[in-house]
């Protein structure tokens, strides 16, 4: 898939590729992360592939934190709902690290959509789950997006 989605930018025309990585980063598991490794790969400036990875997926966390928002009121108006075991799990987790934890370590095992969307679930403040996983996308986002340049670095030196 990613392969797929590289060629895709590199095929778009030059003033086109930052939308392509844009696109790209807003896909859950290929986030901000591997969208800006996928547009510097493709030749798009750093710095342009890693904003526009980083917009792309900012803008889909946004949108699943604000649909969970909406489900999350509709579904618990007036019922309770006994947890299931991996929710109980996850729960915990949420309440020892919190949203600032959750957001910058989760995207280790999930996407930052759905990381999101399962904090808003809990009940976790809308405002903070989207902050923090903004700071986290744009932390992820650039360490990856400078890795790929050290990386583009070493083996063109070869």
């Amino acid at each position: 898939m990613i392969q797929a989605l590289q060629e895709f930018t590199e095929s778009l025309s030059p003033m086109l590729q930052w939308l392509g990585v844009m696109l790209a980063g807003a896909i859950p598991f290929v986030e901000s992360y591997a969208g800006s490794v996928l547009g510097i790969l493709a030749g798009v400036n750093p710095v342009v592939a890693v904003v526009a990875a980083v917009v792309g997926n900012v803008i889909s966390m946004i949108v699943f934190v604000l649909v969970a928002g909406r489900l999350r009121r509709a579904a618990t108006a007036g019922r309770s709902k006994p947890e299931t075991p991996r929710r109980v799990k996850l729960r915990r987790r949420f309440d020892k690290y919190g949203v600032a934890g959750v957001s910058l370590l989760g995207q280790t095992v999930l996407p930052s959509q759905i990381t999101s969307a399962i904090m808003v679930s809990f009940g976790a403040s809308l405002r903070a789950v989207i902050g923090w996983q903004i700071v986290s996308i744009i932390l992820w986002g650039v360490a990856f997006g400078i890795l790929a340049v050290l990386g583009v670095d070493a083996l063109a030196a070869v």
